[in-house]
């Protein structure tokens, strides 16, 4: 496969190099198409880098993809990390669903779902290093959520029983199914239904009417 050539000797880059500019273009090829469609010439393309300099900036195709999986999982963290925060637990996990919906829908061709879940999943089976690097940023994302729960808890926030890890693993898992789904054409009100039926769930139904907020999924 062209996609496989190994690069030759990293070598200086343009003037003009931004490396964040250039990696965010790079993300958003393997975003569209994945980690095994996405050609060299396609990604050196969007970079607007001639391939020595794009192999002396970011090395070999498998370290391009890492180094995107990398960004997309911190900036993502950190607007997940703004959401969790809240007040209370149901305005907290609304906001992250949400925020994170939105996102998924965004792509310019067409839903792109979530860069890890719907391109690293299937490189993972075949590469170890994609692997870890999947089962990391999982981790990271029940992290993020369990601590929001842990203490809606402790302040006694209305809140299902359970451990709080569990609880957030359910509501991690859902949002994976949301990103497949949304990849797949789902529309935004079936993706919100499974986002309020899920944060039901975890936190109990709504009683009265709900406020009007940014991030409801009372839509």
């Amino acid at each position: 496969m062209g996609t496989s050539t190994r690069p030759s000797p990293r070598r200086g880059r343009p003037p003009s190099y931004d490396r964040d500019v250039a990696l965010r273009a790079i993300r958003d090829v393997f975003w569209d198409r994945g980690f095994s469609a996405a050609s060299l010439d396609d990604i050196a393309a969007a970079a607007g880098m001639k391939r020595p300099s794009l192999y002396g900036a970011f090395g070999d195709k498998r370290e391009m993809y890492l180094a995107a999986l990398r960004m997309f999982s911190a900036e993502s963290g950190r607007e997940m990390q703004e959401a969790l925060e809240a007040p209370t637990l149901r305005e907290a996990l609304e906001a992250f669903y949400v925020g994170t919906i939105e996102e998924y829908l965004s792509g310019e061709a067409g839903p792109r779902g979530c860069l890890v879940i719907c391109t690293a999943v299937v490189e993972a089976t075949g590469d170890a290093t994609i692997r870890s690097a999947l089962a990391e940023i999982l981790d990271e994302l029940d992290s993020l959520v369990a601590v929001r729960i842990a203490r809606a808890k402790a302040e006694g926030d209305r809140c299902a029983a359970g451990d709080a890890k569990v609880l957030a693993r359910l509501a991690t898992s859902v949002l994976h199914s949301v990103a497949v789904r949304a990849r797949a054409g789902a529309p935004r009100s079936d993706l919100l239904a499974i986002a309020r039926a899920t944060v039901e769930v975890i936190v109990g139904p709504a009683s009265g009417v709900a406020p009007v907020r940014r991030a409801s999924l009372a839509r």
